[in-house]
């Protein structure tokens, strides 16, 4: 028994400050082991509820905040075993400064991440509007999320932006967006005749969607035209630049078809001689 107290005890780091034995080594593989356990049963509880597509993301987080875990947890069993950790902590004090100045926007991007995740408020294949750009989210990671514009342009986001900024998402409450095509008539033209033609155009575009829910209104008296707004659904968000513009193609035809003019704006002016 006595042997074994004795190897038990060994010291593998015998220091003025630092004492290490070889009962403190399997003390330390102990917890890093039940922490692992501990670590995998939280993370089964919380992703048990979560869809496939969320769960993914959270463990992308998840494995960050594990690391994090075991760097306190590994802190805490080295100072129960009597190990001067202020040696360590005073040696990286300023390591730990700067790192803390530098880290401040990445750990804001990784709790937005979880944020995000948690509730639910962007989703891979969402169409969102980020500071005037449209695009489809492709991949949503640790601290970015990685967008597609109809430019098919990659636009990288930190995730702190849609924590702190005006988020539009296209997609939140439907598969379908609703889009708009504004145009204006001469003075004269026959409106009811005009609504008819802008109602027929939208309805003859292959991806216009639920054509009772197309919608013609006689928006203004303008100084030059009437201003008429026509809108419609599309499934696909991103091409809607693509149908409005067969939209205007057909419009352009119908109005010249039925001799309705669209104006250009007009000025008079007026020469006074003195």
């Amino acid at each position: 028994m006595q042997e074994i107290l004795d190897i038990l005890n060994y010291k593998l780091i015998d220091g003025e400050k630092i004492k290490f034995t070889l009962l403190n080594l399997i003390f330390l593989v102990g917890i890093i082991v039940i922490t692992t356990f501990v670590l995998k049963f939280v993370r089964s509880i919380v992703t048990r509820k979560l869809p496939l597509e969320d769960k993914n993301k959270f463990i992308s987080v998840f494995q960050f905040i594990k690391y994090l875990v075991y760097v306190f947890a590994i802190m805490f069993t080295l100072d129960a075993s009597g190990v001067d950790m202020k040696i360590f902590l005073t040696a990286s004090a300023a390591l730990f400064v700067g790192l803390g100045f530098a880290l401040q926007t990445f750990f804001l991007d990784i709790i937005s991440g979880v944020l995000m995740i948690l509730d639910q408020s962007l989703h891979v294949g969402d169409i969102i509007e980020v500071d005037g750009k449209v695009g489809i989210v492709k991949e949503i990671r640790l601290r970015t999320t990685r967008m597609v514009t109809r430019n098919d342009r990659v636009m990288v986001i930190p995730n702190n932006k849609f924590m702190t900024d005006i988020l539009f998402n296209w997609t939140q409450n439907t598969t379908t967006n609703r889009e708009q095509v504004k145009v204006g008539v001469a003075y004269g033209s026959d409106v009811n005749l005009v609504k008819r033609i802008l109602e027929d155009c939208a309805k003859n575009t292959i991806d216009v969607v639920e054509e009772d829910k197309i919608l013609v209104l006689f928006e203004d008296f303008a100084d030059s035209s009437l201003n008429f707004s026509l809108y419609f659904y599309v499934n696909d968000g991103m091409k809607s630049p693509k149908i409005q513009s067969d939209i205007r193609f057909k419009i352009d035809a119908a109005f010249r078809q039925n001799n309705i003019a669209i104006p250009f704006p007009q000025r008079d002016i007026h020469i006074i001689n003195k």
